[in-house]
């Protein structure tokens, strides 16, 4: 069998094909969920906090050069090693979110799946049978 050929069977494959459809929306899943973060949790966080940015969030690890901003982006622009915690606990919230809904999604799934129906015992075969009736008869004798 060639490698095109071998390419193609699994490529057509169910499997390839709903494991492709799930990255290109788990994809765009991912940017509505950082969407939702960034523009709607994270303001309402900041104006209960009080004005409060998450994003600016940092700690400056080098010297800061004389005439630049202390905001991440300046400092960034400026090659100033900072530690941007902001910026992670923004991605940590989307990933909560993130696993989280698709914990509700699988648990749904789970949920909705039919357990298969036990299988019925498979049918003696003739011989067997007839072998028993034999037995059973040289027993009554």
């Amino acid at each position: 069998m060639s490698i095109a050929s071998e390419f193609k069977e699994f490529a057509v494959k169910g499997n390839a094909m709903d494991l492709a459809v799930g990255v290109i929306i788990g994809a765009a899943f991912g940017k509505i969920v950082d969407s939702i973060v960034k523009d709607l949790i994270m303001p309402i966080i900041g104006a209960v906090f009080g004005g409060f940015d998450f994003s600016n969030l940092f700690i400056a690890l080098g010297t800061v050069p004389a005439g630049v901003a202390r905001t991440l982006d300046a400092l960034k622009e400026a090659n100033v090693p900072v530690l941007a915690y902001g910026n992670f606990l923004t991605i940590l919230l989307n990933f909560i979110i993130l696993a989280f809904i698709v914990f509700i999604i699988v648990r749904q799934l789970n949920r909705l799946k039919k357990e298969a129906p036990p299988a019925a015992p498979a049918a003696t075969p003739e011989d067997v049978v007839l072998l028993r009736e034999i037995r059973d008869s040289l027993k009554k004798q």
